[in-house]
């Protein structure tokens, strides 16, 4: 077998015809051969071929473009019954657990147009792996860590295209159209649920498409290096396929170090200049107020307590919080740009879980309920989530607000 990758040729058509056009790269590497197959994550076609290549083909290990907590959410129907709010709520991953259930509710969607599971051509090829007793390896980062990496290295501006972008696209309710659907067939499901915003922020592809491409690649040298494998089939999204197979091909760098450092977050080194000049110019502008007189000051600093107060409260009412999450928007509201562990929306929820305890019919029908807007708010589990975003919301619209009034005073002082 020669070493390099090389596409299947006109040769191999009889294996083209049995992988119903799937595309497949063979690369020599080490002294292991690895049987890369690209999929489309919607397609059912990606089944029948994982299905053929194991029943045609002796492999040593199956490599699957899936990270643990995706294995498991294939899986495990019972995966989101143990998800701990108070936890969730502390560590500061409301975000991430609430885009991660807004991704399954879009790939539910398609699963519901395509009658075919969304993954399920990894799932089968990891279920097949160990019935046959052979090693799965779980190549792909965790969803969680490649959007940190991509938030981390966004500006405000890119960030809060990047929520609208991802609202837009993953909590509608509407079908997904066909020309969406060719796209993934082509590319990544992670990809695909940015929108068109991915494709115009090269950060956002680098973290999402060409981090994971080398990662991959690197998992799967270790992997092999680890073990007496000579023959690896890797079932990996379409999208990744060239890269993946570039990496494996020339790729020099020790595997450890390097997976290491895509696993690290990236530091932001700015100091947040934007944020500290805000939170001074208030506490400015109150301190002005009253320099001069008790009157002045008490009236910028009410004004600055209703403002946020009310918008933060708002915020949570619009989700359907408790009175008393309602009431812990509102104190905490205040505070908020002064000190990280008074967010008014980590105080909201953490009140509105505190108080309406999900049940085990919320965990049992989450993935169902998350699936339109109404399930959201309808869900007490969901509901947390909404809580906290609507209520931080509205609270930073009250920092706005309240603070161009304060400025203005000042300014006219």
């Amino acid at each position: 077998m020669s070493s390099g990758a090389q596409d299947v040729g006109p040769d191999a058509a009889p294996v083209e015809d049995a992988l119903h056009g799937q595309p497949v790269v063979e690369v020599e590497r080490d002294g292991v051969h690895f049987t890369l197959l690209g999929t489309a994550h919607v397609s059912r076609a990606s089944v029948d071929a994982v299905h053929r290549l194991m029943d045609e083909a002796r492999f040593d290990a199956v490599a699957v473009e899936l990270d643990e907590l995706r294995l498991r959410a294939l899986t495990d129907s019972e995966a989101l019954h143990h998800l701990d709010l108070f936890a969730i709520i502390r560590q500061g991953k409301v975000g991430l657990v609430a885009a991660n259930l807004a991704l399954a509710a879009y790939q539910r969607r398609l699963a519901d147009q395509l009658g075919v599971q969304p993954g399920a051509e990894l799932k089968a090829a990891a279920e097949r792996g160990e019935a046959a007793g052979l090693p799965v390896w779980l190549i792909d980062r965790e969803v969680g860590l490649t959007l940190k990496r991509a938030w981390r290295r966004l500006g405000l501006w890119a960030r809060m295209k990047l929520m609208a972008g991802l609202s837009a696209s993953l909590l509608v309710d509407d079908e997904v159209d066909e020309t969406e659907i060719e796209k993934l067939k082509q590319g990544d499901m992670l990809e695909r649920s940015f929108g068109d915003f991915a494709a115009m922020s090269p950060v956002i592809y680098d973290s999402v498409i060409a981090e994971r491409d080398r990662y991959m690649a690197l998992k799967l040298r270790e992997q092999a290096a680890a073990g007496d494998a000579k023959r690896v089939l890797a079932v990996v999204g379409a999208g990744h396929l060239k890269g993946l197979a570039g990496h494996l091909r020339e790729g020099t760098e020790p595997p450890a170090e390097a997976i290491a450092e895509l696993q690290a977050l990236p530091v932001r080194r700015s100091i947040p200049w934007f944020t500290l000049v805000v939170v001074a110019l208030i506490a400015g502008g109150l301190a002005w107020g009253f320099s001069q007189g008790a009157e002045v000051g008490t009236s910028m600093a009410l004004g600055w307590v209703l403002t946020t107060g009310t918008l933060g409260a708002l915020g949570c009412l619009a989700a359907g919080g408790h009175p008393l999450s309602i009431l812990a928007a509102f104190l905490a509201s205040p505070f908020t740009p002064f000190h990280p562990l008074l967010r008014s929306g980590m105080a909201s929820a953490g009140v509105e879980a505190w108080l309406r305890r999900p049940t085990y019919r919320d965990f049992l029908y989450l993935r169902n309920d998350t699936n339109s807007l109404r399930g959201w708010w309808r869900n007490r589990v969901s509901r947390v989530f909404v809580v906290f975003f609507l209520t931080s919301l509205g609270t930073s619209a009250g920092v706005w607000i309240s603070g161009f009034r304060i400025a203005r005073q000042v300014a006219g002082g």
